[in-house]
């Protein structure tokens, strides 16, 4: 598998002064995207309790308001450029498997669809390869209340491809244009895809795949710059979000290295992209949904300070805790078992957001200086409370040790899961 690539087109459109701005808004079909910035779907991450404290980690004043645990430095915006009051402008679920949905109970099908009001505009994403098991689902889910419904063609992982799943169905436009046809006769509310550019560098099938997506009523297409066998190596070509943009008249989201604000301001200059996608930079920096509006009204973004990081680390480990307290139905894997009983139920919870606590405070201390010590205390942590309290002492500790060396960077981040799409 190639691991690097020549990419002189994100180089220089990185170096070059930023005229563009994310676009304020986005029309897929009938919903409206405002901002146009979308949380990328991520298999183990992008839960219902993440999306909502990604929505509101998001949120800034068209006023000056008063500071809050997740808006400590409040900012006013010109309305006419940002018209929302939230940087995220549409969040999507986990990818769900359109076999197992259609095989679910219906109360584990309203445990694993769980969101929240507050959520809208949500997309729900499905992934498989059977036209008419695909197009069940998506309807289970338009009966659900989502907004949207997405296909997933961008899954690299081996036992999703293994099933001729995400990324799986490139090799297979035939299929794809099967389900597409499928799919969109039978809902009606808007229908999406996100999809990388080919199986390889020597199948690169986006172009292609996006004209047909837009023959077959599709109402925006996300393209992934990097083949399923780059996986997350090497830098996302923008040249092809550039190539399917010219192609199609359907809007076009912009995915891949989108790391800072800066970075979406380059890819919307380099590629006339009508909206950008996030995906790993979330869990490691949620505030920049925040920074990307900012930086769109002002030029200029804040960075957080280490309290912040910790009024964000508590902030999100409260939400799970409570969701885990209230709704042990809705945290937890998609293939739990739920015909347990319901204390097993609870008790598998704690175990699954006690974990997701330990793989978030990796993600939330990059950067912060100390934060491995923080990290390997909360590894061997076996309770939710315990995990809160090392948090709140390393933290008060950090702040009377100014003179901390600041740590280097975490190769940990670089490696994303292999079931991010």
């Amino acid at each position: 598998m190639q691991k690097t690539w020549d990419n002189s087109a994100i180089t220089a459109a990185r170096a070059m002064p930023h005229t563009a701005r994310v676009p304020a808004e986005m029309r897929i079909g009938n919903v409206r995207v405002a901002p146009a910035t979308v949380l990328a779907p991520m298999a183990g991450v992008t839960d219902t309790v993440f999306r909502r404290f990604i929505k509101n980690s998001s949120m800034y004043a068209a006023a000056p308001s008063k500071p809050s645990t997740l808006n400590p430095e409040p900012f006013s915006v010109d309305v006419t450029t940002s018209n929302e009051v939230s940087g995220c402008g549409l969040i999507m679920t986990e990818f769900t498997s359109a076999d197992g949905l259609s095989r679910m109970r219906e109360s584990k099908r309203k445990r694993y669809l769980t969101y929240y009001e507050d959520e809208h505009p949500i997309s729900a994403q499905l992934f498989g390869s059977n036209p008419q098991t695909l197009a069940e689902s998506a309807l289970v889910c338009q009966d659900a209340g989502f907004d949207i419904i997405d296909l997933n063609l961008g899954c690299p992982a081996k036992r999703v491809v293994a099933c001729n799943g995400g990324s799986g169905l490139l090799r297979d436009l035939p299929r794809i244009k099967e389900i597409f046809e499928r799919v969109r006769a039978t809902i009606t509310i808007p229908f999406t895809v996100k999809f990388r550019m080919g199986w390889n560098d020597t199948n690169i099938v986006c172009v292609e795949l996006a004209k047909m997506a837009e023959d077959c009523g599709l109402n925006a297409l996300a393209l992934h710059a990097r083949t399923r066998e780059q996986g997350y190596a090497g830098d996302a070509r923008w040249e092809w979000i550039a190539a399917v943009k010219d192609a199609v008249k359907v809007p076009v989201i912009g995915n891949g290295d989108i790391r800072t604000p800066e970075d979406a301001a380059a890819m919307v200059e380099a590629t006339h992209c009508d909206a950008v996608m996030i995906g790993r930079a979330a869990p490691a920096n949620p505030w920049i949904f925040r920074q990307i509006a900012q930086y769109t009204a002002t030029g200029a973004y804040t960075k957080p300070t280490d309290m912040d990081r910790y009024r964000m680390i508590r902030d999100y480990f409260e939400r799970l805790m409570h969701e885990v307290a209230e709704h042990p139905e809705v945290v937890g894997h998609a293939d739990d078992d739920l015909s347990k009983r319901l204390k097993r139920n609870h008790e598998s919870a704690q175990r699954d957001a006690i974990g997701r606590m330990k793989q978030f405070a990796s993600w939330f201390t990059h950067g912060v200086p100390g934060g491995a010590t923080l990290r390997r205390a909360i590894f061997d942590a076996k309770r939710g409370a315990q995990v809160i309290d090392l948090v709140e002492a390393f933290f008060t500790q950090r702040e009377q040790d100014t003179d901390a060396p600041i740590e280097e960077h975490d190769a940990e981040l670089e490696a994303a899961p292999a079931a991010w799409g």
